[in-house]
């Protein structure tokens, strides 16, 4: 049936086709409408007879029509994450840098000048530490110091601590960095900032030269030098009674080394006795400092005494700028001051040793104190001390305000009311 219908449809576009060309090409003149009414009405009946059988042939050959179906989903409730509030990670050792006490970023040092680096730190961990923890030198420029300090005392989380180490500038000018760390007992580093592994550092300008400003070794005879009763004869004879003081050169230190020169003071041999001696005043420029090490004449086994370092301007009262008591035990220490805040001022300086009880053997040895300051110009002659520094506590870096009237007020002073260097291993 298929076969004829498809003929059907040839045999009727065979038809059509001659009549629609024979129409396009006919004249323009339009045929009768009745012509095209029967041209019309017979194509279509033409095409409604096919049309009902298309519509046979389709019926006969049912078709399943697709149904789409909307699936709704049920509305359920989201669940949603909570977040609980995490308490902060703490760590047992941890340090927050507070400031720097001395020599702040970018501070001015002359060559190969002695210096102290002072850090204040806070503990910010959960651990105690203690004199077992040390500051320990990092990377950077190390300025002739040791390679670890332990902590002058105990730190209780929260508390501050001031954390000093002895240095010396670089024989080069240019600006140098050294970078520290802390270290626990068991040996782990610990630093400071957010992670608890930044350093700690000093970073110092080097520059021009450092040359002596006063001698007070080579002036010792131009200070006036007394007991709590009298004045002293400079130079003084040794054994004296009543105090002595004069030159040792070469020094002979306790560990048995020699210096080239030192400056023996003995208090007067009583209980609590001392000796002083004010030198001249002297101008201050910005950057002096005082410099000197301290320890007890070699073999004064009995040696227990107190250096203090004083001074005046004009005659208003007596300022401290720091004090150190010292025994005979085989070490010595440095002290190196900063005069900075006394500029311009003229200054009369007071070397004054007191006896930490009964003074016998109190032989005090100031190897070469004197104050250097910072020039241009290279220096003509200056002592070159052999000593490398040890890392002590080296006293208040800036005057205090606690004056006396004369040196004599302060000659019962007894151990407790003065500072105790810790011992280190003598170079």
């Amino acid at each position: 049936m298929r076969n004829t219908n498809s003929k059907k449809l040839i045999f009727l576009a065979l038809i059509l086709v001659p009549i629609l060309a024979c129409s396009t090409l006919a004249p323009a003149t339009p045929q009768p409408a009745a012509t095209l009414n029967v041209l019309y009405t017979s194509a279509a009946q033409t095409l409604s007879a096919m049309s009902t059988e298309g519509a046979a042939i389709l019926t006969s050959q049912p078709i399943s029509s697709p149904t789409t179906t909307l699936a709704l989903s049920t509305s359920t409730a989201v669940e949603f994450q909570t977040f609980t509030v995490v308490p902060p990670i703490t760590k047992c050792d941890i340090a927050a840098f507070v400031s720097d006490v001395t020599y702040s970023d970018g501070s001015s040092v002359g060559i190969g000048v002695a210096f102290t680096k002072i850090w204040r730190i806070r503990n910010v961990g959960t651990c105690t530490w203690t004199p077992s923890y040390s500051l320990i030198y990092d990377s950077g420029e190390r300025f002739g110091a040791p390679s670890s300090v332990p902590l002058p005392g105990n730190v209780a989380p929260g508390q501050s601590i001031d954390i000093a180490v002895q240095l010396v500038a670089p024989n080069q000018s240019g600006r140098f960095k050294g970078f520290w760390k802390l270290r626990n007992p068991s040996g782990v580093l610990f630093g400071v900032g957010n992670s608890g592994d930044a350093s700690i550092y000093v970073d110092v300008i080097v520059s021009g030269y450092t040359v002596s400003g006063y001698d007070f070794v080579d002036k010792y005879c131009e200070a006036e030098w007394r007991n709590a009763a009298q004045a002293l004869p400079c130079p003084g004879s040794d054994g004296a009674s009543q105090g002595f003081v004069f030159v040792q050169s070469p020094a002979k230190m306790e560990d048995g080394s020699s210096q080239s020169k030192g400056l023996i003071t003995h208090p007067e041999q009583v209980r609590d006795g001392f000796i002083s001696g004010k030198y001249p005043a002297i101008k201050i420029q910005s950057g002096d400092r005082f410099q000197a090490w301290v320890n007890c004449m070699n073999k004064a086994n009995d040696c227990d005494l107190i250096f203090k370092l004083q001074y005046q301007i004009g005659k208003g009262s007596i300022q401290t700028l720091g004090q150190w008591r010292e025994v005979y035990e085989g070490e010595y220490y440095p002290i190196n001051i900063d005069l900075s805040a006394l500029s311009g001022e003229n200054v009369k300086f007071i070397l004054t040793v007191l006896a930490n009880g009964q003074a016998h053997e109190d032989y005090a040895q100031w190897i070469s104190p004197r104050i250097t300051r910072l020039s241009s110009q290279p220096p003509t002659a200056t002592f070159t001390p052999s000593l490398s520094p040890t890392v002590t506590a080296t006293g208040s870096l800036t005057p205090t305000a606690t004056p006396t009237s004369t040196a004599t007020a302060t000659a019962t002073a007894t151990a407790t009311a003065t500072q105790t260097p810790t011992p280190t291993n003598t170079p």
